[in-house]
């Protein structure tokens, strides 16, 4: 077996179902230029039947990126795997992945099919696929609450019929890591041709519990495991790419094992997908959490004063952590220093986003004295992601106190070069500004979640708003940043809108149910 476990990422597809998460093309494009920096193997760019927004975003994925495999994900039947093989048709090295229920809990009650014709479909959807590429990963789905038997002799049908790669979904974060491992040997001890593949593992951590199979299964023999940047995607999300990558590389003497990941891209990554998604990162999240690497105890202070290995088993700077500013960045400051320090913390922006950035960066350093990290961060995640077919908040006025009706006056730029202005009363300043904000953009929309936090510290400290929206049934979120929370949560709200705008529905809601 080699020595290396394949990092398979799937923030671009299982994130993606995340609720509140949707990824415009250039989102995806974006995720997935890091991800290829971070050194991952394979990367599943999206779900090609479930709309033609999907299908083209794979597409434009595996048009451009290079240095790593594209993969699509297609449901056992003729017109998934045709989308699929035309979505990843022009990568450098493109992948089919192919999935199907083997649960008796599934085939009764979702497929309303036998176990004899369910096996035909898998072995049958996987030849097509392999007339279009020659890399194919078949997915039993649920496989650990499937009997293993059934699933051992369909993982050989699937392997002759052409599978290079075999998934074992914990699709519902049901098993152990002791009864996944015994599942994992139970493969390569009872699929007579498993020679021929390797065996992958999709956990999901409904139980808390998906880095724990994952590196379970790696020792039992698996070679590829299936993650999401920051642990995110359906329900209680998927195995985190950074924790798991860290624990074999920190536990290099335990596993014996390595990967190509490239750990200083780690926090980069990291921060790039929860600024896209909207999605904050936990604090005390590992590896990359505010509080990784931060001590308040004195007993730990002091040790660490005078030795770090005493209660950090990692380096920050080996994940990416950005050590501070040596340059104090102010209004003063020039487009040379604001350069260096965009390079220190690893952005890459065209002449066009470090135009807007830095336009950006001189309008806060007229508000507060000193920029530092954060606020970089915050400004970038923002500028960059400027869309020419998205309403822009041009002016927003607000009257409020508590003796006066909240109002609120809102201009927007249209996607045409219009400007709409409207004026709104609202419960409150925010309020007001949504109300505005909906009756310039036109689209029935729900706020359903509303929460602010400080970027910063100070008085003059940027405030962040995250809201969520519902529309049409679906989740949309949004963030925005500006000393003035008012403005933020304008910002946030429009971003969440011209998501709703921008993103089309499934053809087919069925598609959504996967591994």
């Amino acid at each position: 077996m080699p020595d290396n476990v394949l990092i398979f990422d799937t923030s671009l597809r299982d994130g993606e179902q995340s609720p509140g998460v949707a990824f415009n093309i250039q989102d995806k494009l974006e995720i997935a230029r890091q991800l290829e920096k971070l050194g991952v193997d394979i990367i599943e760019a999206g779900f090609p039947a479930t709309s033609p927004g999907d299908l083209a975003a794979v597409k434009a994925v595996a048009n451009e990126i290079r240095g790593a495999r594209i993969a699509g994900l297609a449901r056992a039947v003729q017109r998934d795997v045709d989308l699929c093989a035309e979505a990843v048709k022009d990568a450098a090295s493109p992948r089919i992945h192919v999935f199907l229920s083997t649960s008796d809990i599934h085939l009764m009650h979702q497929l309303a099919k036998d176990r004899d014709t369910v096996r035909e479909m898998a072995r049958t959807m996987v030849a097509r696929a392999k007339g279009y590429v020659e890399d194919v990963e078949f997915s039993p789905m649920d496989a650990t609450r499937s009997e293993w038997e059934y699933v051992y002799r369909m993982l050989e049908d699937v392997i002759e019929a052409g599978a290079t790669t075999v998934n074992i979904p914990d699709t519902v974060g049901y098993t152990t890591p002791e009864e996944f491992s015994a599942f994992i040997h139970g493969v390569l001890e009872n699929v007579k041709n498993i020679h021929k593949a390797t065996i992958s593992v999709h956990c999901h951590n409904d139980l808390g519990l998906a880095v724990a199979n994952s590196l379970s299964a790696v020792r039992a023999g698996a070679r590829q495991i299936e993650t999401c940047i920051n642990g995110i995607g359906e329900r209680a999300g998927n195995a985190s790419l950074e924790e798991v990558a860290m624990a074999i590389s920190t536990r290099g003497d335990f596993f014996k094992l390595g990967t190509n990941i490239k750990t200083r891209e780690l926090y980069r990554t990291s921060r790039l997908v929860s600024d896209l998604t909207g999605m904050p990162v936990q604090p005390n999240k590992a590896i990359v959490g505010a509080n990784a690497f931060r001590h308040q105890s004195g007993i730990h202070q002091d040790g660490i004063l005078k030795m770090r290995e005493t209660y950090e088993i990692m380096d920050a700077h080996e994940i990416g952590w950005p050590s501070g500013s040596e340059i104090v960045l102010g209004k003063l400051s020039g487009r040379h220093g604001f350069k260096a320090r965009l390079d220190d913390l690893g952005y890459e922006l065209t002449d066009e986003e470090f135009e807007r950035a830095f336009a950006a960066f001189k309008d806060l350093a007229d508000k507060k004295p000193e920029i530092d990290d954060r606020d970089i961060e915050s400004i970038v995640g923002e500028e960059r992601r400027a869309d020419d077919e998205s309403f822009k908040l041009d002016l927003i006025q607000v009257s409020t106190g508590n003796n006066l009706v909240p109002t609120a006056t809102v201009r927007l730029a249209t996607p045409d070069g219009r400007t709409l202005v409207h004026t709104s009363t609202g419960t409150g300043p925010v309020d007001a500004a949504y109300q505005a904000i909906n009756a310039l953009v036109g689209i029935e929309n729900e706020l359903t979640e509303f929460s602010v936090k400080s970027v910063t510290e100070g008085i003059d400290a940027q405030g962040e708003v995250i809201v969520r929206i519902s529309c049409d049934g679906r989740t949309y979120t949004g963030r925005g940043a500006d000393t003035d929370i008012i403005v933020a949560a304008a910002k946030a709200v429009l971003q969440a809108i011209n998501r709703a705008l921008s993103v089309q529905r499934p053809e087919d809601a069925s598609v959504r149910v996967n591994p």
